[in-house]
């Protein structure tokens, strides 16, 4: 049976995506990538058309992808300021997936690093290393928002 996953790390100024096709029959498994990317909303226009860049450019990804799953980084306190932009970011995200009536799976940054690396404070490199792995790529994956997002997707993977 084939699943389309989309990991998702929410921000403001850079959102991370990665899409895979998952494939799990009853003698092997396998997953590719359909495309991972970013997409950015510049820093000089106000906050509002962020928000609606974030929005337009999800719903067309969501469009040509046409994910079964979404997985989604959980809000993770950095600096309070970073902080409340991705959350409102965050928002849309959510707003656009119970659009499209997505079921949706939340982690942590740990459990993202435990299930890639097996461990939960693995650095950012060991992880795209694992997804580099993984999805047979020839390099790892750039930049690191979309390598997040590809992260996102794997472990929604391997849960499911």
């Amino acid at each position: 049976m084939e699943k389309r996953i989309l990991g998702i790390d929410p921000g403001l100024a850079t959102l991370g995506f990665g899409a895979v096709l998952c494939d799990r029959s009853q003698t092997e498994s396998r997953v590719t990538v359909l495309d991972f990317g970013i997409i950015q909303t510049p820093a000089k226009h106000d906050i509002g058309e962020r928000l609606c860049m974030i929005y337009d450019d999800l719903t067309s990804l969501i469009n040509y992808v046409q994910p079964d799953l979404v997985a989604i980084e959980k809000l993770f306190f950095y600096k309070m300021g970073n902080t409340i932009a991705v959350a409102q970011a965050r928002g849309v995200v959510m707003l656009v997936l119970a659009q499209f009536k997505l079921p949706l799976l939340e982690f942590t940054p740990a459990q993202v690093k435990q299930s890639l690396t097996g461990h939960g404070n693995a650095d950012k490199r060991d992880v795209q290393e694992a997804v580099a792995r993984e999805l047979s790529l020839d390099r790892l994956p750039k930049p690191d928002d979309a390598a997040d997002g590809l992260a996102l997707a794997m472990t929604a993977w391997f849960q499911s």
